[in-house]
């Protein structure tokens, strides 16, 4: 089916109590392995294309590679930009048919991500695409934005409140602790914030940074009120594992297909697990 605006996900997902993965998407092989699991356990899905992904492959590139996934599969995809930059990357996003964007402002002022987002929002919003807004700081590196723990800041409740109602955004991206990139030990989630923000606002709440967070913080998260999860660096990690093991396999191996068609299987499986974690199997 053609793409779907992600509020739609995130709503139905918020109403029933589980939540949608949202996969990054860099390459032909990496949206075949996230629609397929997808297709396979009749669960909604949204592909996103990171900075790193956008520069890699080409904006128009990846729009059109997950445009024909999702005329392909039985369950509604969203195509999603991660961590948009700026007020003209969005409408660029836009323009090449994603159904929903991210402006992250969480780099400047509290009134300056207000302004920026309100401004996306006024553009994103009559032509049907959702628009999602970080709030706090979530720390770690995800291709070229970076934020240092120490510059990590926890989303604040009231603030949270006063954001989405002045925005009117979609879906809000807080920081309870997770990062992005593989961790340095076990991530501990501030469910106490979380809760309180939960009571603040009314709109579908995300979580980045989740690759390598236990399953059972996943599950008090999206009991909470969590209804869209960032998964990346576990999708990475697989797909790389599988292409390793074919070369340690076989040394002489030279032909891409053979190599990449292996990484794809491997992340499936991983999509297919998170997929089941979120409870969004059957939900389609």
């Amino acid at each position: 089916m053609a793409l779907v605006p992600m509020s739609l996900l995130l709503k139905q997902a918020q109403k029933g109590g589980y939540a949608v993965g949202a996969f990054n998407a860099n390459n032909l092989e990496i949206v075949q392995g996230i629609v397929e699991a997808a297709n396979e356990l009749d669960s909604p899905v949204i592909l996103q294309a990171s900075q790193g992904a956008i520069k890699y492959a080409g904006l128009d590139y990846i729009a059109a590679i997950v445009k024909i996934a999702s005329e392909k599969v039985k369950v509604p995809v969203a195509l999603h930009l991660d961590h948009g930059t700026s007020f003209e990357q969005a409408v660029q996003c836009i323009r090449a048919g994603f159904s929903a964007v991210m402006f992250d402002g969480s780099k400047h002022s509290f009134e300056d991500n207000i302004a920026n987002t309100v401004a996306v929002v006024r553009v994103a919003k009559p032509a049907g695409v959702s628009v999602e807004a970080e709030l706090g700081k979530i720390g770690g590196t995800e291709d070229d934005v970076s934020v240092s723990d120490k510059d990590a800041m926890m989303t604040v409740p009231e603030e949270a409140q006063e954001f989405v109602e002045r925005t009117g955004i979609d879906a809000l991206a807080v920081a309870i602790g997770t990062a992005h990139g593989p961790y340095k030990g076990e991530p501990r989630l501030d469910f106490a914030r979380l809760q309180k923000i939960r009571d603040q606002v009314d709109v579908p709440l995300v979580l980045h940074g989740a690759s390598g967070v236990p399953e059972d913080a996943i599950q008090k998260a999206i009991s909470i009120g969590i209804c869209k999860i960032n998964i990346d660096t576990d999708l990475r990690q697989a797909f790389t594992a599988a292409i390793k093991q074919v070369l340690a396999e076989k040394p002489g191996e030279f032909d891409p297909r053979k190599l990449l068609g292996p990484g794809r299987e491997a992340l499936k499986q991983v999509a297919k697990q998170k997929i089941q974690l979120f409870g969004s199997a059957g939900q389609a």
